[in-house]
Order: C-alpha cells, then sequence, then structure tokens
C-alpha cells in the first residue's frame, strides 16, 4: 500500500511538473513568435504604414513631421511653325518651387489580435513660388508669384484585419480599409486668380492661396503582405482608392471626377542588431485620366494619367520598449512625384 501511495504521489509530481514545464514552453514560444512578429512589424513600417496589427487593448500615439521639396519647370507654346526653325507665337516658361510641411498625429489601437483601428489627423503649410518668363516679348525680367496655405488636412480613418498567423511558410496577409474625408480645403474652397499674357489673353489659372485637401471623399480597400525571412523582411502592398466625383458647378467647370488612384509597392528590411532596423522600398502610385464634364454635356475634356513614384529608405532605432524613432527619405523617380521627402516618426506605446 505504501508502494502504490509513493508511485502515485510521484506519478502525480511527475504530470504536474511535465505539464508546468509544457506551459513554460509554449508560453515562450508565444513570446518569440509575438517578438518576431513585432519585430517584423517595426521593419517593414518605417517607410509607410504597413506594420502588423497592434496588440489587443495596446493604443499607440505616433506623432510625425515630414518636410518634402518639389521643383519642375513648364515650357507651353502656342504659335504655329513657318519653317522647321522658325516659331511664330508665344512661348511661356514656367518654373514651380513647392515646399509642403506636414505635421500629423497619428492614433491605432489594437481591438483584437487581429483587428485594428487607426486615426490620422494632418496639419500641412505649403510655400509655392512660380517663376515665369514670356519669350518674344524683348524682356529678361521674370514674373515672380507666390502663394501659401496652412490648415487642417485629410483626416483618415483605417480599419486594419490580419487575415492568418504567418505560419507554415506563409507571409502575414492583412487588409486595409481606409476612408479619407475632405476635411481641408480643397482646390475649390480657396482664392483663385487668372494668369494672363502681355495682350491679357488668359493663359492659365493660379491659386491665391494653396489648398490643404484634396476637396474629395475618397475609400480605399488594399492588401498588404509581410514575409520574416531572418535576418531580411520582405513586403508589398497594393490598393485602390475610389474618389468619389463632386458637381463643383458650372464657374468651376462642372462635375469633375478627379480619377481613382491604383498604388503598390514593395521593399525588405533588415535588423542590424535588436535595436536598429534598416528598410528600403519603391511605392508607385497611377492616378487615371480626370473627367470633367459640363452641364451642357459640351467641352467636356480629359486630362492624361499621372505616375507619381518614390523611392525611400529609412532606419529605426529602439530608443524604450514601448518607443522608437524612425527617419525615412524618399526620392522621386517620375516627373510628378516630390523631389525629395523627409518623414520622422515617434510612436508611444501604452
Amino acid at each position: 500500500m505504501k508502494r502504490i501511495a509513493l508511485l502515485s504521489a510521484f506519478t502525480s509530481i511527475s504530470l504536474t511538473s511535465f505539464s508546468a514545464g509544457g506551459q513554460e514552453t509554449a508560453s515562450e514560444n508565444e513570446e518569440e513568435a509575438e517578438r518576431i512578429q513585432e519585430k517584423a512589424s517595426e521593419i517593414a513600417s518605417i517607410t509607410t504604414d504597413r506594420g502588423i496589427v497592434t496588440r489587443p487593448g495596446r493604443f499607440v500615439i505616433e506623432p510625425a513631421f515630414s518636410y518634402a521639396n518639389s521643383n519642375s519647370t513648364v515650357v507651353a507654346i502656342e504659335g504655329y511653325t513657318v519653317v522647321p526653325a522658325l516659331l511664330v507665337g508665344l512661348i511661356n516658361i514656367s518654373e514651380v518651387q513647392r515646399d509642403i510641411f506636414v505635421g500629423a498625429l497619428t492614433m491605432k489601437y489594437g481591438i483584437t489580435s487581429r483587428l485594428e483601428t487607426t486615426v490620422r489627423v494632418p496639419y500641412l503649410d505649403i510655400h509655392e513660388d512660380l517663376r515665369e518668363r514670356q519669350a518674344f516679348q524683348g524682356t529678361p525680367v521674370d514674373t515672380l508669384t507666390e502663394s501659401s496655405g496652412e490648415g487642417l488636412g485629410d483626416v483618415e480613418a483605417t480599419i486594419r484585419y490580419q487575415f492568418n498567423d504567418g505560419l507554415a511558410g506563409w507571409p502575414y496577409i492583412l487588409g486595409t480599409l481606409r476612408v479619407k474625408a475632405p476635411t481641408g480645403e480643397g482646390p475649390y474652397d480657396v482664392d483663385r486668380r487668372i494668369l494672363v499674357d502681355s495682350e491679357g489673353n488668359p493663359i492659365g489659372v493660379a491659386f491665391a492661396e494653396r489648398p490643404t485637401g484634396a476637396g474629395y471623399w475618397g475609400v480605399e480597400p488594399g492588401l498588404s503582405f509581410i514575409y520574416p525571412s531572418d535576418p531580411a523582411v520582405l513586403f508589398g502592398n497594393v490598393s485602390y482608392t475610389y474618389t468619389i466625383e463632386e458637381d463643383e458647378g458650372i464657374e468651376n467647370g462642372g462635375t469633375i471626377d478627379p480619377g481613382n488612384i491604383v498604388r503598390f509597392g514593395f521593399g525588405m528590411g533588415f535588423a542590424f542588431n535588436e535595436r536598429t532596423s534598416f528598410s528600403l522600398g519603391y511605392d508607385h502610385s497611377v492616378i487615371p485620366k480626370t473627367d470633367v464634364e459640363f452641364d451642357n454635356d459640351l467641352n467636356n475634356a480629359e486630362f492624361d494619367r499621372i505616375q507619381v513614384g518614390s523611392l525611400a529608405f529609412g532606419l529605426s532605432q529602439q530608443l524604450t520598449r514601448d518607443t522608437s524613432l524612425s527617419l525615412s527619405v524618399s526620392v522621386g523617380v517620375t516627373e510628378n512625384a516630390p523631389t525629395t521627402e523627409l518623414t520622422l516618426k515617434l510612436p508611444v506605446a501604452f
């Protein structure tokens, strides 16, 4: 009887120890998986919002500041050719330099282990200089026009859902639904003036004040992919922005559809150590033709699509367990993209 009792007690102790060891191992595996997931999310999020969803009950405040600069030269020719080497008419040369400062506050909250909600509130300060010279006018004097704008930008609300756990060699797959509200001043909400040539003929429209928003509602569904492959993390995304057309009145051109936007991007990141990460990526946006429909169905116009491509790279430094600092640099590779853009982010988790 004593032997049976001792054997029973030993078996009970052994089972308890095995169970505790199993729970400890499972807990360690979960912590390791969570650490890998957070590291992959941090690396993928350096250049853009591509991270994995925030843990449930976790609240993140991310102040950010960015500066973008763009320069472009436009040559407009109105005239006719007498001989191949002689042009009779007006040549208008314009150089535009634009500086954009953006301060934004992003707030993220993890609802469940798969669902996250985000709100982003931007504030813009824009300065633009337009320098023009009309050839064949007998004067080398340039015309300089300055304009600026400051105020609230377009507020964004986003819901992101993580479809899987990234197991069995699969990448993390996330779905995104973003809604952008026209809270900023749009192009038709600010004062404008008509540009004329030396004879008083209209040649264009200039803003007396720069708009801080698009002026249209936008709905953007998309998919993101994150694939940890130690020591690198591969990521990519694709989305489609549906812009709702607006009737701006006959004085502004009638009904205007600014065009929907197709976005895609890809890249990779490396973790140098537990605190420092580097990321390199490319983002491209295709904006199809903009339609302008007058109320009388006459003089309708379509403008060619716009290509915006940028190459971005960034660094991230983990300051504390709940705070990190990231700096990214974006260089435009297409004509319509900003020449350079610097972005500084400081996410703090609670």
